[in-house]
């Protein structure tokens, strides 16, 4: 499967303490979103 490229339009103040998370925790951040959307996705085929 590919990958997508696409904007997204974040609080600012959100978005640079998450990077900053993910910097200081060793992850990618693209790749935190895609797992939390993936999560979110999973519950949702739960319920």
């Amino acid at each position: 499967m590919g990958r997508k490229t696409f904007a997204l339009s974040l609080d600012e103040k959100v978005y640079e303490k998450y990077k900053k998370y993910c910097e200081e925790n060793d992850m990618i951040l693209s790749r935190k979103v895609e797992t939390l959307m993936k999560k979110e996705l999973e519950e949702i085929k739960k319920a």
